[in-house]
């Protein structure tokens, strides 16, 4: 038989009811202010840094449709810039060259806010004109900082004549994109059958777009020099933008 006996005490407790428990005051219900979710600023345009240097302004109509090609793809803005010229204003009217276009000259610390480069310049001997050399010349700060690296960039040119070398110009620049740790974008054949054809004097090839501007400078782009030009614009912005996602 269990034991079922208890003391007094609990007895007493187990008699006495509980305390009535008051319930707490509920607050008015307010309506809460609706807060708007902000909203996400938009998209900032992928800007693509054209620079270059013209002598004659071969290379800038280039680089005007090279930009025209640029802002052609959403989201996407192209901004001219030239390199500092190293001759002097004398040695420039004793050749001939007309005024430069009014277009800011860039300074080399500002090159990494840009998402990528479409770099233009004239051919000498082969190479790159030493205007342009120069401006690279500049960027050593940038190359210890790694500044530039993983940037899109891409290339066009001109020269006096056939053979004078277009591609080998550009080819020999590429040094100074991959010491930057930069990406080049070549804009090969894609514009398609004009880039075959063999019926007109053309510039320009699967390293990039170019132009003739015989020995007198007296040769002005064609449609189909520009043409390419402003594909190779398009094209390589659309590389950019995608890399800049």
């Amino acid at each position: 038989m269990g034991n079922c006996w208890s003391s007094p005490k609990q007895a007493e407790t187990a008699a006495s009811p509980s305390p009535a428990v008051e319930p707490k005051p509920v607050p008015p219900v307010t309506e809460e202010p609706v807060v708007e979710a902000q909203k996400k600023p938009a998209a900032m345009a992928v800007k693509i840094y054209i620079v270059f240097y013209s002598t004659y302004g071969h290379i800038y109509k280039l680089a005007q449709e090279q930009k025209k090609g640029v802002d052609s793809v959403e989201g996407c803005e192209g901004i001219l810039y030239q390199v500092p010229e190293l001759l002097s204003d004398e040695i420039l009217a004793k050749m001939h060259a007309p005024p430069k276009p009014d277009v800011p000259v860039l300074d080399v610390h500002d090159l990494p806010n840009a998402d990528g480069f479409i770099f233009g310049f004239p051919t000498r001997y082969g190479t790159m004109a030493a205007q342009f050399k120069a401006f690279w010349d500049a960027t050593g700060g940038l190359w210890q900082k790694g500044a530039l690296v993983g940037k899109p960039a891409t290339m066009f040119t001109s020269t006096a004549s056939q053979g004078g070398g277009q591609e080998t110009t550009i080819f020999t620049s590429l040094p100074n994109i991959v010491h930057h740790g930069m990406v080049y974008v070549p804009p090969g054949y894609g514009l398609g059958a004009p880039m075959y054809g063999l019926d007109e004097v053309r510039g320009g090839s699967g390293w990039g777009a170019g132009t003739f501007a015989a020995g007198d400078g007296s040769r002005q782009p064609s449609k189909l020099e520009l043409d390419f030009a402003e594909y190779q614009g398009k094209y390589f912005a659309q590389v950019a933008k995608k890399l800049a996602a």
